[in-house]
């Protein structure tokens, strides 16, 4: 009796649970909604789209010979999915393909904004012109191949050149210029196929390059390494600090106003050591007497100018020299004070301050009275610690807002951007929704204070604006172009595709660096970060960066990028325009 009495309910739990387990089977029917291809719902479209995305993000990371292609493989494997069946709603996928665009333009823009005007000054002039012809000779060549060669689909030719330059805004803005143009996918799709078939060849074309390069000089690594580091302490431009003792009487009883005067460059004096032992924080009526210590912070150039003009170097160790007076930075997370000079700020008079430097992205800067303070600026101020909590006070200090996204700067970008791209320039011309965004973001990067706009944003939520924006693009090509890819690709027509894109990639890269090392004698590590650069390659520039360990490529990278960026965007574009 008591076995009978628990075997019951033993009995009907199983029988409960099989029949949960037939009711889920029973309506299998939502799994094949979900992964089956075919199927264009909403929830489908999330799943297709998410597995795509975090495959080819998994994907991208496996290196080969110590080069990844990261991001790239989003399109492959969409490529891949679009080949198996799956398809999303056209209205959508053209949506999402358009609105990852923006993003990602948009992004690129504020990135490379406060260094497009700069990168013309000085040094920055000759990689530029540089970069340029490199553009150029892929332009000529795409001609030469369209007029004289076997391949004479301007869609297709441009799809190619934006891969073999790995250049994925290019591809962007020709789809979206064609898209303008025909209202048909079909030149968008053969656009993306010629980019897949050039793409692998041209990130291996770029870093072949650069060992051609070496090889045909003859160049040693090691030596030009050597070279750098040696131009790098003998020019630097960053802040340099001195402790000098005056010993030069001409410039006894001198006012820093009147000492200005005489070394005619930009410093700053941010405490002086009288004879008595003393310390104060000097203004421009101080005078500077004979066995002072001065505290100056200067460039490194005019160093030896300072020492020959004040007196000797003496060692100091201001920290555990007795004095109420302290050195801190201060953070810049106000908007009001995005774009103020920092003159304007009368550090001395309301605070009794003295600014030294000012660190803008890891770089320190020489304070000087016109420099416009940006959000995220760290200022090194110099003095009593009531007045620099008073100044922190004033200007913000806080880490926390800086973690705040600027929304309302991004979306009235977005949609000035879209208006300009909408414009007719003439000639049927438009910058469209690549162009138009790219040069608004440019612009408000470097003017969008004077409209009390703050550009600032933190590099993780750049990055994930980019990164987020470039994939939700890549998928939606990939999967637009998968149906077709493998007639398109895997025939003769596609072999011509791979190797035109490898000419592409490899011979202009070659001309313009034998004239970088023959004629202009550039060490190899920034011929390097140019080729890197006119590509807009990172995996070429990582693998610069891991084989010379020194920054120098990174900053011819970054010296060349801004203008090579929009110029890819814009030769993509004016190709379709004309011959299409």
């Amino acid at each position: 009796m008591q076995s009978a009495v628990v075997e019951q309910p033993m009995s009907e739990a199983f029988c409960g649970c099989f029949e949960r387990v037939r009711i889920v089977f029973s309506n299998m029917d939502f799994i094949s909604e979900l992964f089956l291809p075919g199927n264009t719902s909403i929830a489908s479209t999330l799943v297709l789209y998410s597995f795509v995305i975090a495959a080819g993000i998994y994907i991208g990371k496996m290196k080969i010979a110590g080069v990844s292609l990261g991001v790239t493989f989003v399109l492959f494997v969409g490529i891949l999915m679009g080949h198996f069946g799956y398809v999303v709603d056209n209205a959508i996928l053209k949506f999402v393909r358009e609105f990852g665009l923006i993003l990602f333009i948009f992004s690129i823009g504020l990135q490379v904004g406060p260094g497009f005007f700069s990168s013309f000054k000085k040094g920055g002039m000759r990689l530029n012109v540089l970069a340029v012809l490199v553009v150029a000779l892929n332009v000529v060549i795409v001609l030469g191949i369209y007029y004289f060669g076997n391949i004479h689909d301007i869609s297709a030719l441009v799809g190619v050149m934006s891969g073999a330059v790995t250049n994925t805004p290019g591809l962007a803005a020709a789809q979206q210029t064609v898209s303008q143009m025909t209202q048909s996918a079909e030149q968008a799709n053969m656009m993306a196929s010629g980019y897949a078939a050039a793409y692998p060849l041209g990130v291996i074309g770029i870093i072949l390059s650069m060992f051609i390069i070496k090889w045909v000089f003859r160049i040693k690594t090691d030596d030009e390494i050597r070279k750098i580091e040696e131009e790098q302490e003998d020019s630097s431009l960053k802040p340099y600090i001195l402790d000098l003792k005056v010993s030069n009487a001409l410039i006894d009883g001198r006012t820093l106003v009147q000492f200005h005067d005489i070394v005619q460059t930009n410093f700053v004096v941010s405490r002086i050591m009288g004879s008595d032992g003393k310390v104060t924080i000097p203004k421009s009526s101080t005078e500077i007497h004979t066995g002072d210590i001065l505290h100056i912070v200067c460039s490194a150039q005019d160093a030896e100018r300072f020492k020959a003009v004040i007196g000797p170097e003496v060692e100091m160790d201001w920290e555990s020299t007795p004095t109420p007076v302290f050195s801190r930075r201060i953070l810049v997370t106000k908007g009001e004070y995005n774009g103020v000079a920092l003159g304007s700020l009368r550090l001395h008079n309301g605070y009794r301050l003295n600014c030294t430097r000012v660190n803008r992205a890891g770089v320190d800067l020489l304070a000087s009275p016109n420099l416009r303070l940006q959000m995220g600026d760290r200022i090194t101020v110099v003095g009593n610690l009531e007045d620099i909590d008073r100044l922190a006070s004033r200007l913000g200090n806080s880490m926390k807002r800086l973690n705040q996204p600027n929304l309302i700067t991004i979306f009235v970008g977005i949609i000035l951007g879209i208006i300009l791209g909408s414009i007719d320039l003439g000639f049927g011309m438009k910058l469209g929704l690549a162009g138009g965004p790219l040069v608004v973001a440019i612009l408000l990067s470097r003017f969008g204070y004077k409209a009390k706009l703050i550009t600032y944003t933190s590099s993780s939520s750049s990055l994930m604006l980019r990164e987020l924006g470039i994939c939700l693009f890549l998928a939606s090509v990939g999967i637009a172009a998968g149906k077709d890819f493998a007639a398109s690709v895997f025939n003769e027509t596609g072999m011509w595709w791979v190797i035109w894109g490898f000419v592409i990639t490899l011979v202009p890269l070659v001309v313009v660096g034998c004239i970088a090392r023959g004629h202009d004698r550039i060490n190899l590590l920034t011929i390097m970060g140019l080729i890197s650069g006119s590509c807009t390659d990172p995996p070429a520039l990582a693998y610069a960066n891991n084989s010379t360990a020194n920054d120098q490529p990174a900053v011819a990278y970054s010296t060349v990028y801004p203008l090579t960026m929009f110029l890819r965007v814009v030769a993509a574009q004016a190709l379709i325009l004309c011959l299409l």
